[in-house]
């Protein structure tokens, strides 16, 4: 079984930064593409950064310029850096990752960036 573990949320004041992290551990063969989702309250999920097992990334626009996401795959470990933080990027941040033979989802971590 395989297990995806965030950690690295918290309250920051705009302007801040934050780093999270996502861990996966358990049977892993390979990981594929690793990503970072988010979820407002009273919003859809939404796709925020994505990295491909060839190191290559995207970004949504609202973030552009502002998050790095970044892999360590001896550590099988996923970040997404994240500056000049906005009130408007409050939400809880999911990592998921696909892990033959399926994709898994981490159960989130609370990040709230106050005004």
């Amino acid at each position: 079984q395989v297990q995806l573990v965030e950690s690295g949320g918290g309250l920051v004041q705009a302007g801040g930064s934050l780093r999270l992290s996502c861990a996966a551990s358990g049977s892993i063969f390979s990981i594929n593409g690793m990503y970072w989702y988010r979820q407002a309250p009273g919003k859809q999920r939404e796709l925020v950064a994505t990295i491909t097992s060839g190191g290559d990334t995207h970004y949504a626009e609202f973030v552009k310029g502002r998050f790095t996401i970044s892999r360590d795959d001896g550590k099988n470990t996923v970040y997404l850096q994240m500056n000049s933080l906005k009130p408007e990027d409050t939400a809880v941040y999911y990592c998921s990752a696909d892990i033959f033979p399926g994709t898994y989802w981490g159960q989130g971590t609370q990040v709230t960036v106050s005004s």
